[in-house]
């Protein structure tokens, strides 16, 4: 019984450390990637809508990226979208694709993209929190109903808490990488 909670706390630990992979690469560094804007939702026939799903999104050079709609009625909407967004870029557009210039970062901007990247890793290690805290709830509740004993429930939680610790440190070297990344001019 505790191996299955352990190996469903590890599910969801590494899902949570996949959404941090995903949420992190669309942070924008000084050079253009597909991946910055993937992630933008934008109002398309009355239901959000990543981008990725409506047009072909590519980056040519380093210094911009191209999204062209496979449908040219939405070309507003996905103006709207990226103009709306925390990215702070402008879309060029005209009439057949958008061009987002990927001007180089401030030292300003660099802080506040850095904030975001730690505001994302600790929000991570939170739901990896709650995930050991409910694991722990669950094998609590099997020591209650003497379903497994004291001593069971001691090496659960000790190799539950090796399991947090190691994602832990998996995201923190994520967060240091990104940041690494931010920091290069």
């Amino acid at each position: 019984m505790i191996n299955e909670i352990l190996q469903k706390s590890e599910k969801k630990m590494s899902a949570s450390l996949d959404v941090l992979l995903q949420e992190l690469s669309g942070i924008r560094t000084g050079r253009s990637s597909p991946a910055l804007v993937e992630h933008i939702r934008v109002e398309y026939a009355g239901v959000p809508t990543p981008i990725n799903h409506l047009a072909n999104i590519s980056a040519p050079d380093p210094r911009y990226i191209t999204i062209q709609p496979w449908d040219r009625s939405c070309l507003s909407a996905i103006e709207k979208a990226i103009m709306k967004s925390d990215l702070g870029l402008m879309p060029n557009n005209d009439g057949n694709i958008i061009r987002l210039n990927i001007p180089p970062l401030s030292e300003e901007r660099r802080q506040e993209m850095i904030k975001i990247v730690n505001k994302r890793l600790e929000e991570d290690k939170i739901a990896m929190r709650n995930v050991r805290r409910d694991a722990m709830d669950e094998m609590k509740k099997l020591e209650k109903a003497k379903e497994i004993s004291q001593d069971d429930l001691k090496r659960g939680s000790d190799q539950l808490q090796k399991i947090t610790d190691n994602f832990i440190a998996k995201a923190d070297k994520l967060g240091a990488d990104k940041e690494a990344e931010l920091r290069q001019v």
